[in-house]
């Protein structure tokens, strides 16, 4: 059996489908929604969810919270005296919500579809798919949260043809999706958003508040409490009241924070006693939700719509609850969002259809969608040569040649890249391997492909291979020997790790130009290359690259070689606009090595 999973940052749902239609499960408190939280009593039992969460208070070194915003890092989180990774924690809720789905049915759940933000990296979805199968899932299926919202709207409207705005403001991220819908069929043109900003932020700004406040009028700063132990528990006792606050100032208009005996010196106890108006608490949290107005833009640029082409608006996550976060949404787009979608079950909803188009339960539907971020390599000179870009249809494959730039160069060094400068040191890095082989030739004549397969769960795999001899590398995708420390009664699983690079021996780096494959595959969401051929789409990719180059170098190239490649990019322009493929390839190669030899001039 299959279910859709919404693995979220403060809460977590399960549903799947039955009797034909998406089903939230209950847990074992009867509610649908479970607390992203995980702890272990004083006795070294396992607790997951409400339980977990009640124990934050008396127990805040054996209990955490909010993993989701370090999943894909190396950090770890303490439980109880032990380590674990964030992808062991996530395991521990998967688990739970896998055995509430299994009591549920009363039969094996084995497989699952989870989500995950839009704007999730590699490294983030990679360490969710690992979570879901320490959990013992097999994961079918990773998908983002804002085109689940729209399956959730699209599984009831299936005969409709609409562009939806999805505005995802959950605990932790923050995500914006523009989706074509079609009769069923799901095209996301664009998808932009913040992976640290979130409910948990408006929880952080009250409790701040109430910080200042209470030193304010008892002259004692709860953050600087010797007594470790005592100060986590004060802290977690003031971050309950802040994020009950926010949400009763979700309905009403002002909200009285009491904690008694919050603090005392000597004999003498110290109380917190202070009333937040909703002005109050809108006016500290503004710049939170003003936030979110530069990822809206950028997913319009992007998919090249306006307000004006927009047809529907589904708010998701509980921070949308907010009715300054409402008010928002409202101005910045002209139009009130619906009201028939719930922001808190919607994106669960979307992953058990999903789930049941994945296993034949459910038909009539397709979903598209995009990469969230441009991917690439470094070439010399700190330069960012992009291979997959953002908004780009997924998955698909993406193949560049590079030259080498030493004579007799025999390997290289690939610095795998994420994000939108064009400068390498400004973006993020995945990680790099070296590539050996390399058929040893002068410079700019050993050519070097570069292969980067995104696959449906925007999981990418880096391939390098020297196009004489035939050497290749890729990324390498370890598995840890360690075992979970799960209560006895839980099944142990092998551990995944991160996704880790062969690493790097420092040796020559790759060129700086790069020629297209004929046998290249990119499908673009990208409005300015509808109905383009993959060989335009390329050539415009290379394009770029040289305009770059002009940009960086040509006050440093002799004047007849700038001239010549100026020309040569006109040449291509027209071949491009004209779709003559013959010409795009014999100009590509006239610009690599013209790029190649204004390179090695400089």
């Amino acid at each position: 059996m299959i279910v859709g999973i919404d693995l979220g940052t403060t809460t977590s749902l399960v549903a799947a489908i039955k009797d034909g239609k998406p089903t939230l499960i209950l847990n074992e408190r009867g509610k649908t929604i479970t607390p992203s939280v995980v702890g272990f009593s004083e006795t070294g039992e396992l607790l997951v969810g409400e339980a977990a969460k009640n124990q934050a208070i008396a127990h805040p070194d054996r209990t955490v919270s909010s993993i989701k915003r370090i999943m894909g890092t190396n950090q770890r989180v303490t439980l109880g005296g032990k380590e674990y990774t964030p992808q062991e924690v996530s395991a521990l809720i998967l688990a739970k919500l896998k055995r509430d789905a299994e009591g549920y049915f009363g039969q094996p759940v084995s497989e699952a579809v989870i989500t995950v933000p839009a704007y999730f990296t590699d490294a983030q979805r990679q360490a969710t798919k690992d979570a879901g199968e320490i959990a013992g899932f097999k994961v079918e299926r990773i998908i983002n949260e804002p085109t689940a919202a729209a399956l959730a709207y699209g599984f009831q409207h299936k005969e409709e043809t609409k562009t939806i705005l999805v505005y995802d403001f959950g605990g932790g991220t923050f995500d914006v999706s523009i989706i074509k819908m079609v009769e069923g069929a799901f095209k996301v043109l664009a998808s932009s958003g913040n992976n640290r900003l979130g409910g948990d932020d408006f929880d952080q700004v009250v409790a701040d508040y109430l910080h200042e406040q209470f030193k304010e009028t008892e002259g004692v700063d709860l953050k600087n409490i010797e007594d470790e132990k005592m100060r986590l528990s004060i802290g977690q006792r003031i971050n309950e009241a802040a994020e009950k606050a926010k949400i009763d100032l979700s309905t009403l208009l002002e909200t009285n924070v009491n904690i008694p005996f919050l603090y005392s010196e000597g004999d003498e106890p110290k109380h917190l006693d202070v009333t937040i108006t909703r002005a109050e608490f809108e006016e500290m949290t503004e710049h939170l939700i003003e936030a979110t107005r530069k990822p809206v833009e950028e997913a319009f640029e992007s998919s090249g719509l306006d307000n004006a082409g927009i047809e529907i608006v589904i708010l998701v996550g509980g921070t949308t609850r907010m009715p300054t976060v409402k008010r928002f949404v409202t101005d910045l787009l002209d139009r009130e969002p619906l009201t028939e979608i719930h922001p808190e079950e919607c994106v669960a909803i979307g992953a058990a259809v999903q789930a049941g188009v994945k296993v034949g339960q459910l038909d009539d539907l397709v979903v598209v969608d995009v990469a969230p971020y441009t991917l690439g390599i470094e070439v010399i000179d700190d330069r960012f040569s992009p291979i997959i870009y953002a908004n780009t249809a997924i998955p698909c494959s993406q193949k560049r040649r590079y030259v080498t730039t030493s004579d007799y160069q025999t390997e290289a060094n690939i610095h795998v890249l994420q994000g939108n400068h064009k400068r390498s040191s400004r973006n993020t890095s995945l990680g790099e391997f070296v590539l050996t082989g390399i058929t040893p030739k002068p410079k700019g004549e050993a050519v070097v492909e570069v292969i980067f397969d995104y696959d449906v769960n925007g999981i990418v795999n880096v391939t390098a291979r020297d196009r004489d001899s035939g050497a290749k590398k890729n990324i390498i995708i370890k598995q840890s020997k360690e075992r979970m420390g799960l209560d006895e009664k839980e099944d142990a699983r092998d551990m995944v790790s991160n996704v880790t690079f062969a690493p790097s021996s420092g040796m020559s780096e790759t060129g700086d130009v790069q020629m297209v494959e004929d046998d290249t595959i990119s499908v673009t969401a990208s409005k300015e290359q509808e109905g383009k051929s993959s060989a335009q789409i390329e050539a415009e990719f290379y394009l770029n690259d040289a305009r770059d180059f002009l940009t960086d170098k040509g006050d440093n190239i002799p004047s007849q070689m700038k001239t010549q490649i100026e020309d040569t990019v006109k040449q291509l322009e027209n071949a491009i606009n004209a779709n003559d493929e013959e010409k795009i390839d014999k100009l590509s190669d006239t610009l690599l090595m013209q790029l190649s030899d204004a390179d090695i001039a400089t």
